[in-house]
């Protein structure tokens, strides 16, 4: 074969590989909210293979996906964390990369670091874990503050600034955090500007006696995480998002999820509240939660049943309720049902 006719070869090669990356993208921008119920729903049958019985863990979290938002896991170990972020991963074909979160981590080991190359003389910069789509921060509060607040930058902008450049995340991109109890022994409490950047908050919880058995059948025999096939790539999610975007808010809607929010900033039994991150993240989450659910709009119902979810990590009781051992989730819970709930639609 002479090297002319490799050229060509190669070139009709190359051409071909852009046409087909191009009709993705261009399939991919001309997605509908049916696109997101059916693919959807193949990623969360994919998940379900991995996780049993765990159905609104997650929806909630393909629903974080979906609202281009961050999801903070927390339960005791033992329980599916990291395999529910891992399955997610997989189910949709992107790049994952784990970080696990100790007390000797470094900023660095997470955002990067510029190192001298001998050769060249010059700096180069080596991208460190947050380069990823999916991001998991497996035991997030194992590690100090200074190396959670690493993340600050990531989680809100996309983008990463390391010795005065910037380097910005390729999309979609998530960080899917676990964090055990903060009772339990070597745990740091995130910051609230940390747990801000979160859209939810998930515990997965003890599985059910059938589920547990099911487990023991399909865990005991092989690993069903490896065999886990993907359901979609990043493009087409790029494309999901981008119809979600379109569900409709009704102005009542819309006047009922900042009553819901300010409910918790003037709440005697909060001292600190919800804030306006949460309330634009809670709409994006009620648009996401109505597209997987088959609607070209938002209901009121959608709004108060994420609110707990949404907006219980992000405030603080007050001395009062914690005296009283009432959880924050007690509280976000009763201060939805003190809102007047407007017309469904």
């Amino acid at each position: 074969m002479t090297l002319s006719h490799q050229r060509s070869e190669g070139h009709q090669r190359s051409e071909g590989h852009q046409r087909s990356e191009g009709d993705r993208r261009s399939a991919a921008d001309h997605l509908s909210l049916g696109d997101v119920v059916s693919v959807m729903g193949q990623v969360r049958t994919g998940i379900e293979s991995v996780i049993e019985g765990k159905r609104p863990a997650i929806d909630l979290a393909l629903t974080v996906l979906l609202a281009e938002g961050h999801l903070l896991v927390e339960d005791v170990p033992g329980v599916g964390k990291t395999m529910l972020a891992k399955a997610l991963g997989r189910s949709i074909d992107c790049s994952v990369r784990r970080l696990q979160f100790t007390p000797d981590l470094l900023p660095s080991d997470i955002t990067g670091v510029a190192v001298f190359n001998q050769e060249s003389r010059d700096f180069e910069f080596k991208p460190g874990g947050i380069f990823a789509n999916i991001v998991v921060g497996d035991e997030i509060n194992r590690a100090s503050p200074k190396t959670q607040s690493a993340l600050l930058e990531s989680m809100e902008e996309r983008q990463v600034s390391v010795d005065g450049t910037t380097y910005l995340l390729e999309l979609p991109f998530m960080v899917i955090a676990t964090q055990n109890p903060i009772e339990m022994e070597g745990t740091y409490p995130l910051p609230e500007a940390q747990r801000d950047r979160f859209m939810a908050r998930i515990a997965i919880g003890y599985p059910t006696p059938s589920a547990e058995l099911d487990m023991l059948e399909s865990h005991g025999s092989y690993d069903p995480l490896a065999e886990l096939q993907a359901a979609t790539d990043g493009e087409t999610i790029k494309g999901l998002i981008e119809a979600v975007k379109g569900v409709y808010v009704s102005p009542a809607v819309r006047h009922y999820l900042v009553q819901v929010v300010n409910a918790t900033r003037n709440s005697r039994d909060l001292r600190l509240g919800a804030s306006p991150r949460a309330t634009l993240q809670l709409l994006r989450a009620s648009r996401a939660w109505a597209a997987l659910s088959g609607r070209d709009y938002v209901s009121p119902d959608d709004v108060a049943g994420l609110a707990t979810a949404v907006l219980a990590h992000r405030v603080l009781p007050s001395t009062d309720a914690q005296l009283a051992r009432r959880t924050v989730d007690d509280v976000v819970s009763q201060l939805v049902t003190s809102v007047h709930l407007p017309d469904r639609r």
